[in-house]
C-alpha cells in the first residue's frame, strides 16, 4: 500500500515554482530532551547531497537543522508531533522510513512516522517528485532515531 501511496504523489507533485527566497535561514525546533540526541546523531550521519543537490550551511547553525539546494531542502530533527499526524492520512514507507506527506503551497512537507523523535523534511516543488529526496535521508533517518512513539 505504501509503495502505491508513494507513486500517488508523483503525479500532482508541485507544479508551482514559485522561488524560494534563497536564504539560509531555518527556524530552529527545540527537541525534547529524548530527542536531542537522537537529533545530534543524525546531523551527524546527514549526506552531503540529496537528490544531487549540494547541503548549505543554515542559519543559526543548529545540529536540529540541515539544508540542500537552492530553494533549500530543509531538515527539521526534534519538531512537534504534526497535527495532520490526527486524521486518517496515510503514510508513505520510502527505504524502510514512514512519511506523513502535507502538500504544501509550493512543494511538500514529509514528517517521520513511528519513530522516537520527529524529522520535518520540507521540500520545494522544484525538485518534483518530492519524495526522491527521502530516498538519500532514509539511512540516516534508520541509523539515528530509532522507531518508537515519540
Amino acid at each position: 500500500m505504501a509503495a502505491t501511496v508513494a507513486l500517488a504523489l508523483v503525479p500532482v507533485a508541485g507544479c508551482s515554482f514559485a522561488k524560494d527566497s534563497g536564504d539560509a535561514d531555518v527556524p530552529v525546533p527545540t527537541p525534547s530532551p529524548q530527542a536531542v540526541a537522537m537529533c545530534r546523531a543524525l546531523h551527524k550521519e546527514l549526506p552531503g547531497t540529496v537528490n544531487g543537490l549540494e547541503r548549505r550551511t543554515a542559519e543559526p547553525a543548529s545540529d536540529y537543522t540541515a539544508l540542500w539546494g537552492d530553494p533549500a531542502v530543509r531538515l527539521r530533527c526534534g519538531v512537534p508531533r504534526s497535527e495532520a499526524m490526527t486524521s486518517a492520512t496515510e503514510s508513505v514507507e520510502v527505504n524502510g522510513v514512514d512519511w506523513l506527506p502535507e502538500k504544501q503551497k509550493d512543494g511538500y512537507r514529509f514528517t517521520t512516522v513511528l519513530r522516537r523523535a520527529y524529522v520535518e523534511v520540507t521540500v520545494p516543488g522544484k525538485y518534483a517528485p518530492e519524495i526522491n529526496v527521502l530516498l538519500d535521508l532514509a539511512h540516516a533517518v534508520k541509523e539515528t532515531v530509532p522507531k518508537g512513539v515519540a
